[in-house]
């Protein structure tokens, strides 16, 4: 995982920027000056209200993720399709392939990516299982080209499957219980 450098826009402070480097070089000139808020380490607790992953593929996209109002006429590459990210691998922290991304679980009312539906095990697609995790429990690794996550395999184990029999996305009752698994677990 990496370092994130979070920006505040001088002339815009609803405006935020991230990058991995500290100097901001990487940002919009256009919508600065920047200011530099917050360096978030790979052990350090995430704290915006924006998913890491999000952040991350937003920086391989385009060198830098903004969050915020922005107008800029002709602006492209802010965002990333649902096909990039799915099929795209999972990897434990020792860069083990574990998984993929199946399916994102997107919030109706906001539009933003809550869970992620991953496959894990099987082959050729027979054997394999889903589990549901929250989105903001992977990262994008460049050098991977695919999603990092602190999960171990002990831990998906364990996991309630995403189905389980139902069809659709989990109810708000399910969303709480999958939560509440992936956030009581020490070390994740």
């Amino acid at each position: 995982m990496r370092t994130y450098c979070l920006f505040q826009a001088v002339n815009s402070p609803d405006l935020r920027g991230f990058t991995e480097e500290p100097t901001g070089a990487s940002l919009p000139a256009d919508l600065g000056p920047w200011s530099l808020v917050q360096e978030i380490g790979p052990g350090e607790k995430w704290t915006p209200n924006v998913s890491r992953a999000v952040v991350a593929a937003g920086i391989i996209e385009n060198g830098f993720y903004l969050w915020g109002p922005v107008e800029r006429p002709g602006a492209s590459h802010l965002i990333i399709e649902s096909d990039r990210v799915e099929g795209t691998a999972v990897f434990n922290r020792e860069f083990e392939q574990i998984g993929t991304i199946k399916r994102l679980l997107i919030e109706k009312q906001s539009g933003r990516v809550v869970f992620v539906d991953v496959t894990f095990g099987g082959f050729l697609g027979i054997g394999s299982h889903h589990i549901t995790i929250p989105w903001e429990m992977l990262a994008y690794d460049k050098e991977l080209e695919g999603y990092r996550t602190e999960i171990t395999e002990a831990q998906v184990r364990e996991a309630a499957k995403f189905h389980e029999g139902e069809s659709g996305a989990p109810d708000r009752s399910r969303q709480q219980d999958i939560r509440d698994y992936w956030n009581d677990l020490p070390g994740v």
